[in-house]
Order: C-alpha cells, then sequence, then structure tokens
C-alpha cells in the first residue's frame, strides 16, 4: 500500500481527469480487486485474506482515460495493474504492490467486421464469448476457444498469450492477431501491424502478446476470423496406454493432419471425460472439419493411425459430450466453494522426447497432495504438446488447503524445471509461476527486462510479474 498523502493527492488528480464516478478507494471496491479466479485467491478470499490490495480502483469508460492514469501513475509513482473480467487462473490481474488497479471493463466495446479481408477489429474490452456468439450469426468464427471463452476479453487473451481448445486447427492467439493497439506506461500509444505479413524488421507485434500487461496496456485488436466449417466429424478412441495415444498425436502431426479437436486422457481423467467410473484406459477425442470430402478423408486417416497402435473407435458419443459441455468449470469450483476443498489446473509443455517422462514423473510426484491427479495432453504441434493436470482433494480447512496448493505449485515447477518443460502452455505466469520466470527464461529473461527498461521506464506496468 502507498503513502496516505500521495494516494490521496493522485486520487484527486484522477478525480479531475477521469471523473469522481470512476474513481474508488472504499474498502469493497479494494478487496474486488484483490482476488481473481486463482484457485489460491479463491481459498484466500474464503479466509478474508486480501494479500494483493491496491490503493485505489479506477474503472475507465473512455479510450482517452488509459493514457490519462497512466500518466498520473507516473507522476505519482504509483504501478498500475490492468484488470478486466478477472477470469485468470494464475494471479495476473493482483496488484502485487498496491497503487491503481485500472478496470477496462467499461471502456466502449465495439468492432467491425471485414468479410473480405476476414478480420475483424475489435476494442479490447469485449467480451469473447459475445464477439464469437455474434460473429457465428453472421457466419464466421474467431477460431479462438478457450474454456474462459465466457469469461474472458479480447485484450486479455493478448496479454496471456492464450490459446483455445481448437487449436491444433486454428493455431494459438499469436497466429491469429493481425494487429492490435497498445498504450506504453509512458501514455504513448502505438499501432503494431502485418497487413498480412511484414518483412520491414523484426514482428513487433510479438513483443506485447504474453507481457501480462508489464509492458503496455492493449486497447484495440484486429483478428483473423473464419468461415463456420461446413461439416464437423467427431469420434472417440479407445488406446491401450498413455504411451500409444502419444504416439498416436505424435505420428498425425508428423503426417500433417488438421484435426480441429484431438484431446488425449490418462485413464483417470478418461473416466470424467466420458462421465463413466468404468472406464480404465486412456481415450482419444478427436474431431476433423471443413469441406465433407476432407472432414472426412482426415478422419479416416486419422482412425488408421490409431489401429495401428492398437486404438480402436468408440462412436462419437464422448467427443460430443464433451463439445456440449466444454465450457464447464463446475468440478474445480464446488470443491473451492466448501471449507478444506481444493482444486488446481495447472499446465505445461514439452517435445515428444520428454512429455511422457515429464507425465510419469509429475503425476507421481503431484499424487501425495491431492485426492485425484487427472491428466491429458492436447495442443498439438509437430515438436510436441501440451500437458494439463488437475488436482482434486479434500483436507480439514481452508487454511490447510492454501498450505496444500502452495506444495503444489512448488512440486510441480520443480519437476517442470528438471525436465526443461515449458512451465506454461497458455494460463500465463501471474504470481503463480513469477518466482519461477528466470528459471524458466534462463539468458533470454536479460531481453525481456530490457524490454522493460526502454518501453516502461519507470516500471509503472504491472510490477511483479514474469520474474520483473
Amino acid at each position: 500500500m502507498g503513502d496516505t498523502a500521495d494516494i490521496a493527492a493522485a486520487s484527486a488528480a484522477l478525480v479531475a481527469e477521469v471523473g469522481e464516478h470512476a474513481v474508488h478507494t472504499d474498502p469493497d471496491h479494494l478487496r474486488a480487486a484483490s482476488h481473481d479466479t486463482w484457485p489460491m485467491s479463491t481459498k484466500l478470499d474464503r479466509l478474508g485474506e486480501h494479500r494483493y490490495l491496491p490503493d485505489i480502483v479506477v474503472r475507465a469508460s473512455a479510450d482517452r482515460d488509459v493514457p490519462a492514469v497512466l500518466r498520473i501513475a507516473t507522476a505519482h509513482d504509483l504501478p498500475v495493474t490492468v484488470r478486466a473480467l478477472g477470469s485468470s487462473v494464475t494471479g495476473q490481474p493482483l496488484p502485487a504492490r498496491g497503487g491503481i488497479v485500472l478496470d477496462i471493463t467499461d471502456l466502449p466495446q465495439r468492432y467491425e467486421l471485414d468479410p473480405e479481408d476476414l478480420t475483424v477489429e475489435v476494442s479490447a474490452s469485449y467480451p469473447g464469448g459475445t464477439l464469437e456468439d455474434e460473429l457465428q450469426a453472421q457466419g464466421y468464427t474467431l477460431g479462438h476457444s478457450p474454456q474462459s471463452l465466457y469469461r474472458s476479453t479480447v485484450g486479455g487473451w493478448l496479454a496471456t498469450l492464450a490459446t483455445g481448445q481448437f487449436s491444433s486447427y486454428y493455431g494459438g492467439i499469436e497466429d491469429l492477431v493481425t494487429a492490435y493497439t497498445v498504450v506504453l506506461g509512458t501514455g504513448e500509444t502505438v499501432r503494431l501491424a502485418a497487413s498480412p505479413r511484414a518483412a520491414m524488421g523484426p514482428d513487433l507485434r510479438q513483443l506485447f502478446l504474453g507481457s501480462e500487461g508489464t509492458l503496455g496496456v492493449i486497447t484495440s485488436v484486429r483478428l483473423k476470423v473464419f468461415p463456420l466449417p461446413r461439416t464437423r466429424l467427431l469420434q472417440t478412441f479407445e488406446l491401450p496406454s498413455v504411451a500409444a495415444g502419444i504416439a498416436v498425436m505424435r505420428e498425425q502431426a508428423a503426417a500433417g493432419l488438421r484435426p480441429f479437436l484431438l484431446r488425449l486422457y490418462d485413464p483417470t481423467e478418461a473416466s470424467h471425460a466420458l462421465r463413466d467410473e468404468g472406464v480404465s484406459t486412456p481415450v482419444l477425442f478427436a474431431g476433423t472439419q471443413g469441406l465433407s470430402t476432407v472432414a472426412g478423408a482426415e478422419l479416416d486417416a486419422l482412425t488408421e493411425i490409431v489401429t495401428e497402435h492398437g486404438g480402436k473407435a468408440l462412436g462419437p458419443a464422448g467427443a460430443e459430450g464433451w463439445m456440449g459441455r466444454r465450457f464447464d468449470f463446475s468440478t474445480v469450483e464446488n470443491l473451492l466453494s466448501v471449507d478444506g476443498g481444493y482444486a488446481e489446473t495447472i499446465e505445461v509443455a514439452h517435445t515428444w522426447r520428454g512429455i511422457l517422462p515429464l507425465y510419469d514423473d509429475l503425476t507421481a510426484a503431484l499424487a501425495p497432495l491431492a485426492d485425484e491427479v487427472l491428466g491429458h495432453f492436447s495442443h498439438v504441434y509437430t515438436q510436441g504438446t501440451s500437458l494439463y493436470v488437475i488436482l482434486l482433494g479434500k483436507c480439514d480447512s481452508d487454511a490447510e488447503a492454501v498450505r496444500r496448493l502452495e506444495s503444489i505449485w512448488a512440486t510441480a515447477m520443480a519437476v517442470c524445471l528438471r525436465h526443461g518443460a515449458e512451465l506454461s502452455h497458455h494460463h500465463g505466469g501471474g504470481l503463480a509461476r513469477s518466482p519461477y520466470t528466470r528459471r524458466s527464461l534462463g539468458s533470454a529473461h536479460l531481453v525481456l527486462r530490457r524490454l522493460k527498461s526502454a518501453l516502461d521506464p519507470n516500471g509503472t506496468l504491472n510490477p511483479g510479474k514474469l520474474g520483473l
């Protein structure tokens, strides 16, 4: 928390600039801005612990408010942490050093579809699910479908380097963004674009993707859109082992297949995914799309690869069921809502060579820390895949649950660092992973520090994240 006199002076300056209605210092607003959907944060909120309180909350309602707030923050030496819908599960929008939380959810929400160039220009504050629904009504899709689609904003996707459940077909947000506008910590506004590709120096659009608000505030985005697929085919496969399933995923990627859906569940999570406690083998959900002939041919080719690795088709019902509930968070949320209940989701990534040893060691190391450790593989690349681990458990109190979650994170990150794995695939760093950032990035962290010094010389934006 900042000095009382400094906070009062900054508050007065903010009121004069953006209006009294937008500036809040009351306890209710401050507490609400000190939590997100990180399970650790949820448990601390239940305990009445607010470790990440801001001094001021500003709810920006006009585009000009963003640079104005940054200029005032710089003048009063206060940090600024940007917040939208608060759907982060790693503490990214939580103010580690107090200061100002800049809430952008009230900024004007608008978009403009360009059906010829197949792009949409959209304000960063636009809710992702709303935008996707409106585009689908016009025959288009973003192709970006994270589980948090209806709880997240477009700007948040860029800031956290998000990816969606259909990334094996459409790619991650880095593949879908063509341009965006960002306000620097100094209050300057810049536009980064390529139409459709540019070779005039480095691709500067990459600088702010995944920067978690530490380098600038994204205000407007231009994204690709795609015509809705004419055909979608789904299938569920049973595999004899996790190793066989990974081999299938690797082989289809090497062959150049492009299923829009490809998710391999280990035996423990397979029973949850199929909602059948009798399941004892891994299962693979798969889907192909596009022109009917292409979708059919790709599914036939994938089925052939599965058969060669000892698997068999079970029919589309399992994958269809998952498609219908793929935005459901209730298993995790229900556990977190009771005293002593805890749950965590940790997604990492590794090469094909490293992913199975990582899975074996990570699930073994985490097994003593939860009642259930579930694992699945998705987001497939030619060189490797992601691994998503879900931990579910119940202990005697919320205080003990907090300690258990701390142990889970320390254990998981230690195992991943030992294996040389990527510490995050799509949830980003936030507070959960910031202590491990420098070891993860190694010498590349020097580049991040130099960028921070150049673009945010006063260290205004979201300190305490990404090892900064």
